[in-house]
């Protein structure tokens, strides 16, 4: 972004030196930018308050702070004093926990915002590229009144979510930006954004079942499964209400992929009713995908590396549970489905898989919540032991467009989203 002017940044350690320098000499569309880093964290509301007062009191015509987040919730600090500041301040937290600082600087009223040229090549931590900034979060058109979303999770970095939704969102003319949003303990984060500005939240792992408890009201499916991915913030009251997306997302998918085996024909009921459905993951996603399969009248497995785990899901269920030990050499029938529903075989560790090809010769369908790559290890093996495969980015953009329709109230543009994910 350009300032207008002429402008100089110099450290608040050199700053009352260089304004007696130049006492008297300054142009007129010259402005001094002032800066201080802290590269340790960020301090409290009103130590950075008495620092504007500092930098202010050397001559600055724009204050520049620059903290590191140890928690996204440290960033709410910088949002508050830019907001009161009484002169052009720049707020930037740095650090991935810190990176929407960098995406939010023109609602909350920060004079810029810094980006790279290319990845990789950043001159702080958590600085995003340019090309992000203009064509993903569309950073031109976010104001005052711009409505945040964004997504959950630990890590976050890879989600393809701020790509589909804040195109959905141009698409339809919703003044509304979808972040990434890396957090350690969520209740701690709901508390922190509670202002109407941020009206909603998709979660991922590791906090889907925690966002059931941090909800207000919590959609009936949503409870049944054990897990919140999508949370709204109501207009009226503010309250927070929790819903399930994933199960519809990648319970149809699998449908739809059951069909294609079958030729497409139309039939009564689930193609999953009587189907051994074996779930890998004992997790928020696992919850979801068990609830659906159930509700289809499969006949529910939970495989998990811990059994423990597995049995307290299959319990809720009336499951089977296995450990991915036993799943090895799990074979009652033949043409059975597997659903992975932890992140084993995301990226970087793409050549890691849950199960062994050997074992993959029992399913006639395997499913991967994992778009990460696109065709994971898992996927790709089962495939050439003859299974139909189903990607998780097909769950990933049917849990998204039901997400869209809860933020928005409006048909989600499905083709749009395929035709970016393409």
């Amino acid at each position: 972004m350009e300032l207008g002017a002429e402008y100089v940044d110099i450290e608040l350690k050199v700053a009352e030196n260089f304004v007696k320098l130049i006492s008297g000499k300054k142009p007129e569309s010259f402005k001094l930018i002032v800066s201080s880093h802290n590269y340790q964290t960020t301090p409290s509301s009103e130590e950075l308050s008495g620092l504007v007062a500092t930098i202010q009191a050397v001559g600055a015509d724009i204050v520049k702070i620059a903290t590191t987040a140890v928690d996204i919730v440290d960033v709410t600090r910088m949002f508050q004093v830019i907001v009161h500041c009484q002169v052009p301040m720049i707020g930037l937290v740095m650090g991935e926990r810190g990176l929407i600082s960098r995406l939010l600087c023109s609602k909350f009223g920060g004079y810029l915002t810094f980006g790279t040229l290319d990845s990789g090549k950043e001159s702080a931590p958590g600085q995003p590229t340019i090309s992000d900034l203009l064509n993903v979060y569309n950073i031109r058109q976010i104001g005052e009144d711009t409505k945040v979303y964004g997504i959950i999770g630990k890590p976050v970095g890879h989600s393809k979510g701020p790509i589909l939704h804040n195109a959905a969102f141009k698409s339809v003319g919703f003044n509304a930006v979808y972040v990434p949003l890396l957090v350690d303990d969520l209740e701690n984060f709901l508390n922190a954004y509670s202002s109407p500005d941020f009206a909603g939240f998709s979660c991922t792992i590791p906090h889907k079942e925690a966002a059931l408890r941090c909800c207000d009201e919590v959609d009936p499916i949503a409870k049944a499964i054990g897990a919140v991915n999508t949370i709204v913030k109501r207009a009226s009251d503010g309250k927070l209400i929790g819903y399930n997306t994933d199960y519809v997302g990648a319970i149809s998918a699998i449908e739809d992929g059951l069909r294609g085996l079958r030729g497409g024909k139309d039939e009564i009921g689930s193609p999953l009713a009587g189907k051994i459905f074996v779930v890998i993951g004992a997790g928020g996603a696992g919850k979801a995908l068990a609830y659906g399969a159930k509700a289809k009248g499969a006949k529910v497995v939970i495989a998990n590396r811990t059994f423990e785990r597995a049995k307290e899901l299959a319990n809720l269920m009336g499951a089977q549970a296995l450990t991915l030990a036993e799943l090895e050499n799990f074979h009652p029938e033949n043409g059975m489905i597997l659903a992975n529903t932890t992140s084993i075989g995301m990226q970087p560790n793409v050549n890691q898989t849950p199960v062994s090809k050997q074992a993959l010769r029992w399913y006639s369908l395997v499913f991967d919540a994992v778009y990460t790559p696109k065709v994971t290890t898992l996927l790709r093996e089962a495939q050439e032991s003859g299974a139909t495969v189903v990607s998780g980015l097909e769950m990933f953009i049917r849990q998204a467009m039901g997400q869209f329709e809860l933020f928005t109230n409006l048909p989600a543009p499905e083709k749009l989203l395929r035709d970016i994910l393409a």
